[in-house]
């Protein structure tokens, strides 16, 4: 029993030294984009190598086995490469994006059913024809559709073909400091083009054209939502969690009640992930271990659990996390059924090479990591924290057991999640506790719904049921994340930052369970190092003075930064919706650590002109004419906004900017009107719609 133990975890999970090479070939690729040719090359080259080794006398083979390791090493990093490089579709030879260009028209197939917004409908489209200068082309890639809300638009469905002549436009990042990138999230998703279509700018082909298996999926998803908003009574708020919970469906959620469930830990309870895939194992381990025939083959018994549990994972949209989850039950349910048990380490590994062999991008995915490094947390680290407790009582000591599994997950997670929501849920011990068992039976008089729906007797009562557990589940939110205590906000984290807190728990980690001195040592000089980065960090932002011009469509938004405080100067919408602020202002004011002022004691404004440290601005936002003046007014930033009535040049007579700005609360057009009046004064310029949010130091 003790030589088990000695065997290290590499041999026992020899998938674990295989995804190293695998994960560093993908991360070169995406950095460094090697061409096609060097790629092929390393490849042969490491081919032959490795093979070339069996040509060799026994004996030298066994001195040269590392030799030979390293080779096997630099070959699957280089498959990596390749792989990496055929996923991106603009190096597919067809792909639309190398023959598009104004004016084109596009034969477009919708690829999924149209999801309502509250301005537009919404899909995916496959482009198979592009026709240009008379020509035709056959072309594939994927594009983001937008249809104006009409009669005609909530008529189309997926696999109906459209004839489409508007301009597509390039899917581009905001460029707000600190911003989610949005155009390499797409990019990973195979969609670089988006386009907003009004009735004019499109014909339905009556042509249809879909995949039978795919068809189904998507009526049984339109079956099941249908099915929890016939029979769950209540607000959208109910429903909008229900369809979440069960299929993943998240286009009903209201954003506020989201919000609740991230800041009180919960939020994986709604989002699909392995916990749910984990209770629908179950779930079809206890069904088909007790049916007639079934329960006595263990063939006919995996195949079936193995059927329904990729269906359900299909269903479910089939996410990173929800697939790291069935590719792990499919090799532990293959392993424990057909083979010798395997390492739950090489079960992991196993599930991750072959989910980013199939998609390398899947390695950018917060689902696919949090996913990962929960269930390793759990592996790693629940048995000691559960041992370090020894509680008598069996209910007490199944509540420990829960609890140890949170505290498992988090201590893994919580670096993570600080470095992409910059926020730790204070009350995550209290409210898993809570809502995981809830939210389990939530799931499962859900699952029960569907089934019955057939008898709408039973299904009404079920749905009251269903709908009782879910405005508890959101009760129990609601109050908790009502507490001002119940998160910590605004955490700053970096790369550097989150590379260096795994390294603190790592190292302590490794110390406290296996007594590794030098891992302790780590420890600490990934903790002083941290601390370093904290007070650097600190005495950066005690210094910084900035002008901030965002770039959010239709509206005008600014921040004047000084040390930890900003004072906004905008349209009063911005102030009040929060969705608006979350997403365009939040991350900057993250980014650079502050907070809230009502005044500012560097700021000075006077009518149109403001000015913070050495910087002078003026903000126009009206129609106005200006008369020339004999001294010229000089002004580092001359904003913009909301579609003046004005020339350039008009405003030139009186003022000397360095820079023009205008924001994204301008129409287009007119930019590009101002642009040229700009060069042709050779005046510098900067466009947040097209360049990103505008950043003056004022230092």
């Amino acid at each position: 029993m003790k030589a088990s133990y000695a065997i290290p975890v590499w041999k026992q999970a020899p998938f674990i030294r295989l995804i190293i090479p695998l994960i560093a070939g993908i991360v070169l690729q995406w950095y460094l984009q090697f061409s096609v040719a060097f790629i092929a090359a390393s490849i042969i080259i490491f081919t032959v190598s490795f093979f070339a080794f069996y040509t060799l006398s026994f004996r030298l083979r066994f001195k040269l086995a590392w030799l030979q390791g390293v080779v096997l090493n630099f070959l699957i990093a280089s498959m990596a490469l390749l792989i990496t490089w055929l996923q991106d579709a603009r190096h597919q030879q067809n792909w639309y994006g190398h023959l598009y260009a104004e004016p084109s028209t596009l034969i477009v197939k919708i690829n999924e059913p149209l999801i309502e917004k509250s301005n537009s409908y919404k899909a995916d489209g496959l482009v198979e024809t592009l026709f240009k200068e008379g020509k035709s082309y056959a072309v594939n890639g994927k594009i983001l559709l937008y249809f104006k809300k009409t009669e005609t638009a909530s008529l189309l469905k997926y696999g109906d073909k459209i004839l489409i002549n508007a301009p597509l436009q390039k899917i581009k990042n905001s460029g707000n400091p600190g911003a989610f990138n949005y155009e390499r999230y797409a990019g990973f998703q195979g969609l670089y083009y988006s386009v907003y279509l009004s009735p004019a700018d499109y014909l339905p082909l009556h042509q249809s054209s879909v995949n039978v298996f795919y068809s189904s999926i998507f009526s049984a998803q339109k079956y099941i939502i249908g099915c929890l908003k016939k029979y769950l009574p209540g607000n959208k708020n109910t429903t909008g969690i229900a369809e979440a919970l069960l299929i993943g469906y998240k286009e009903d959620l209201d954003k506020d009640l989201v919000q609740a469930y991230s800041n009180t830990g919960v939020v994986h309870v709604i989002a699909i992930s392995g916990l749910h895939l984990g209770l629908i194992y179950v779930l079809l381990l206890w069904i088909f271990t007790r049916l007639p025939y079934i329960k006595n083959s263990i063939f006919i018994r995996v195949t079936l659990i193995l059927i329904c549990l990729w269906l359900f994972a299909i269903l479910t949209g089939a996410s990173a996390s929800v697939l790291r989850s069935a590719v792990m039950f499919t090799c532990i349910l293959i392993g424990s059924n057909f083979f010798k048990q395997a390492s739950v380490y090489n079960s992991l590994a196993a599930s991750a090479f072959l989910l980013l062999a199939y998609n390398p991008y899947f390695l950018w995915d917060v689902g696919f990591r949090l996913s990962y490094f929960a269930v390793y947390g759990i592996v790693w680290l629940q048995k000691p924290i559960y041992h370090l407790w020894f509680i008598k009582n069996k209910w007490l000591q199944k509540i420990w057991e829960m609890m140890s599994i949170t505290i498992a997950a988090q201590i893994i997670t919580f670096p993570i999640c600080i470095f992409y929501f910059h926020q730790f849920p204070n009350l995550f011990l209290v409210t898993n506790l809570i809502i995981v068992p809830l939210s389990t039976l939530v799931l499962f008089a859900e699952i029960f719904l569907v089934a019955v729906s057939w008898q709408p007797f039973i299904a009404a009562l079920v749905g009251k049921v269903c709908y009782g557990l879910l405005w508890l589940m959101n009760f129990i939110i609601t109050t908790f994340n009502s507490f001002s205590f119940s998160v910590l906000d605004k955490i700053y984290a970096t790369s550097l930052s989150t590379w260096l807190l795994y390294g603190l728990v790592f190292g302590c980690c490794a110390w406290l369970l296996y007594k590794i001195k030098t891992a302790l040592l780590c420890s600490m000089i990934c903790a002083i190092a941290f601390v370093t980065l904290q007070f650097y960090a600190t005495y950066s932002k005690m210094h910084q003075q900035k002008i901030i011009v965002y770039n959010v469509p239709r509206y005008q938004a600014v921040d004047f930064v000084y040390k930890n405080k900003f004072y906004f100067v905008g349209d009063s919408l911005m102030q009040l919706d929060a969705v608006l602020q979350n997403f365009h202002l939040k991350p900057s004011r993250v980014l650079f650590q502050t907070d809230k002022a009502d005044t500012l004691e560097a700021l000075y404004h006077k009518n149109l002109y403001w000015q913070l440290g050495n910087k002078k601005c003026i903000f126009i936002n009206s129609s106005l004419k200006l008369q020339p003046v004999f001294k010229k007014i000089k002004v580092d930033m001359l904003l913009i906004s909301k579609n003046p009535a004005i020339k350039i040049e008009d405003i030139t007579n009186a003022i000397s900017p360095s820079v023009v700005v205008f924001d994204a609360s301008n129409s287009l057009w007119k930019i590009e009107n101002w642009k040229k009046e700009c060069e042709h004064l050779l005046l510098r310029f900067h466009s947040t719609p097209a360049q990103g949010a505008f950043i003056m130091d004022a230092e």
